[in-house]
């Protein structure tokens, strides 16, 4: 049985949801738990993912909110990227006849953009982090934070946007063979 298009992208379409919905729940719960633990600083030991920023909400709550601004960003961003990625699937715009087209084009420059503000705000993040600890605060890893992998996000960004390019050579090659056919 060989694994086709028609077959592989249901798949995609059903793990983009999965990963979608993730993601969503993720950056709804640093936002909630920022919003408590503004209005109630108890609860900032207990933080999304066992995440104790108490020590920094100690030291000022300011960092802390810009902290919690960070990971929010980026669990945003993130769940934004699967969004378009189930929007494209779900209007159907890939089409495997024409695979060069403008609606394919836009989207892989639009994530690609988005690849690359995710390995920024995430890179933002390990900075800043690492400049807290330098200050003596005690703070969780970057991968417990979600700030990880910002050199892979840039990475991705750039990979996306040379497949992006090829795309739009591609279209413009297949917008001149319409004309001269």
């Amino acid at each position: 049985m060989e694994i086709t298009t028609k077959r592989t992208l249901p798949i995609l379409f059903v793990l983009s949801w999965i990963i979608f919905v993730g993601v969503c729940i993720e950056a709804g719960g640093f936002i909630l738990n920022a919003f408590f633990a503004v209005v109630n600083p108890a609860v900032v030991k207990h933080l999304w993912h066992e995440a104790d920023l108490s020590t920094l909400y100690q030291y000022s709550m300011w960092h802390f909110v810009a902290e919690m601004l960070l990971m929010s960003v980026v669990a945003v961003m993130k769940a934004w990227l699967f969004y378009l990625i189930i929007k494209i699937l779900h209007d159907k715009k890939l089409d495997m006849a024409q695979p060069f087209n403008r609606d394919v084009r836009r989207f892989i420059f639009n994530i690609a953009c988005i690849t690359f503000m995710i390995g920024l705000f995430s890179w933002w993040g390990v900075q800043y982090t690492g400049w807290l600890i330098r200050l003596g605060i005690a703070m969780p890893d970057v991968q417990y934070l979600r700030l990880g992998g910002a050199d892979v996000w840039l990475f991705m960004s750039v990979t996306l946007f040379v497949i992006g390019q090829i795309f739009k050579r591609g279209v413009e090659i297949q917008a001149e063979n319409d004309l001269t056919i």
